[in-house]
């Protein structure tokens, strides 16, 4: 598939230019290829894909460490920064992590499985659930988020911080408008 993010192979004799990175170097073959084309959004959204690519193996090493994999991670993060009580309704797990219920229920069951969460009886209805993070599950969030921080930092020392923030903040305004547009869409379509 050519899609221009993916291998690493360049072209023969296409050299390596000091500061250049993967990206740069699928531009220029771009370029050739399709010299009226602008890519231009590769030069960010490019670069985003590449380095969730180069990252994603460290972060789910991180989390193996604990005996969790991403995605379960991210049940017992969502609700330890909930805040106490740390339960949440199913609905408002499954939208913050922006995944299917039935993705949801299959990680539920397999961390209450190992007493990292419970299901518990809403007080309000007792027809709902409430998922709940145990104490073990609280602790093993916390580890696992602090020692992910800690592994993640070190990808950070190639930028200063000055650089951080003002990436930081370039990345926030380009999300928050992909965000508001897309929600813009959804309107649209829902009026």
């Amino acid at each position: 598939m050519m899609n221009g993010t993916e291998g690493d192979r360049d072209r023969p004799g296409d050299a390596h230019r000091p500061g250049d990175d993967h990206v740069d170097r699928l531009r220029r073959q771009w370029a050739v290829e399709l010299p009226d084309l602008d890519t231009e959004p590769m030069a960010i959204l490019g670069r985003a894909f590449r380095l969730s690519n180069l990252v994603r193996p460290s972060i789910e090493a991180t989390f193996a460490d604990f005996g969790l994999d991403r995605g379960e991670f991210d049940v017992i993060a969502t609700l330890r920064r909930s805040g106490p009580p740390y339960r949440l309704t199913p609905t408002e797990m499954y939208s913050a992590l922006m995944i299917s219920s039935g993705g949801l229920t299959h990680r539920l069951d397999r961390l209450e499985k190992v007493g990292l969460i419970r299901r518990e009886k809403s007080p309000r209805d007792g027809r709902s659930v409430l998922v709940a993070l145990s104490e073990a599950g609280a602790a093993l969030a916390e580890k696992a988020f602090r020692t992910d921080m800690a592994s993640e930092s070190l990808f950070m020392q190639a930028l200063d911080g000055k650089e951080r923030e003002a990436l930081a903040a370039l990345l926030r305004k380009l999300i928050a408008g992909i965000e508001n547009e897309q929600a813009r869409g959804e309107d649209k379509k829902a009026g």
